[in-house]
């Protein structure tokens, strides 16, 4: 049963503390809602934007109990949470996206079997349990590949590429003996994602496919419009809405897309789903008259969708460890919106913030 639209004044309940919460918090004050930040981490950014916030482990129930009473809905803004504590959570207050599109998101294997049984297209790939069944899967898919532990990797960690003569024994030793999946390599022309919001009532609102450039695994910049055809970009607002029906999501997420190019013709390959906001969801803070943090918060509350049009063209650019220390710079810079995280330390490759800088409006 889908609970009432939350009314202003009531509190949504986020699990981790990152930027991302952090924006989530700040998404949801703007619409006169509170929030609680649950995480572990004493230094979390997102604290510093909330009156409310617990600083416990994720499987301490007596501080689950007086999150869970002091909030009306509950959302995630990191797709690792322990299924204890969303499962305890779940049983007293709505919990959403939900645990069906955690559960799925934090294995890749099981992500991949079901984006597969949707029709969509994905990388030829195989589980990997130990040495001989790597061995066995190079020989079925090829080189080059890359392997990919099931669980917990993000911004390219947890993943090996395998080329030429690489010993498998060696690479299974490298990961750490962790059950794996191998995916084939795909010659991508374009990395690209969408952006898609779903609503308790079935009402979706995808985003404009954004193209993305990642250095050193970790997301740079994402630029709209992206250089596909229109033909594309449809495609991926389809792919978008598929997935985001299939799993009956509330909130936003995101899927990755390669774009492939044979013969004059695009088509779009299925990378990973993020079931929440994502790094390149951050141009529409400045570049749509509602953000991919407000339509998250507007559908976990049971509100009714925003718009998710473009008003401008936008390039998003993370700002990544001494980056951020440029910030009187991009303060300064015409058409161009900073966004800092508040973060206390700054180390090579670690996300301090971003800047959005905007095109003319479209007309």
């Amino acid at each position: 049963m889908t609970p009432p639209p939350l009314a202003p004044g009531g509190t949504i309940g986020i699990l981790g503390g990152g930027q991302l919460g952090r924006m989530l918090a700040l998404a949801a004050a703007e619409l006169g809602l509170r929030s609680h930040v649950y995480c572990p981490d004493p230094d979390s950014p997102a604290f510093d934007v909330t009156r409310h916030h617990t600083c416990a482990a994720y499987d301490d129930e007596a501080a689950l109990s007086r999150f869970v009473d002091s909030v009306d809905r509950v959302t995630f803004e990191f797709e690792n949470v322990p299924h204890f504590t969303v499962a305890f959570l779940a049983s007293k207050v709505p919990v959403l996206p939900g645990e069906r599109a955690l559960r799925l998101t934090q294995d890749r294997l099981d992500e991949k079997h079901f984006v597969s049984s949707l029709g969509l297209s994905v990388a030829p790939f195989a589980a990997v349990d130990s040495a001989a069944d790597l061995g066995a899967a190079l020989r079925d898919i090829g080189r080059p590949a890359i392997l990919k532990t099931r669980r917990f990797g993000y911004d390219g960690k947890g993943q090996i590429a395998i080329r030429g003569e690489t010993d498998p024994e060696s690479v299974w030793s490298e990961i750490g003996n962790a059950p794996c999946v191998l995916e084939g390599f795909v010659p991508f022309a374009l990395e690209c994602s969408v952006i898609v919001a779903r609503s308790a009532a079935g009402q979706i609102a995808p985003y404009e496919i954004v193209e993305n450039h990642h250095e050193n695994h970790i997301l740079k910049t994402s630029t709209v419009p992206a250089r596909v055809s229109a033909e594309t970009a449809n495609e991926a607002e389809r792919i978008g809405r598929v997935i985001a029906e299939a799993l009956d999501f509330v909130g936003v997420l995101a899927v990755e897309l390669f774009v492939t190019r044979q013969n004059g013709r695009e088509a779009l390959i299925v990378n990973e789903i993020a079931p929440r906001v994502h790094n390149s969801g951050h141009w529409t803070q400045d570049g749509c008259l509602v953000s991919q943090f407000e339509q998250h918060m507007r559908a976990v509350a049971g509100w009714p969708l925003g718009s998710p049009h473009r008003h401008s063209d936008v390039v998003m650019t993370n700002l990544l460890g001494v980056d951020a220390d440029l910030w009187e710079h991009y303060a300064s810079e015409a058409g161009t919106a900073l966004h800092l995280y508040g973060k206390s330390s700054a180390r090579a490759g670690r996300k301090m913030g971003h800047i959005n800088r905007l095109g003319l409006p479209r007309r």
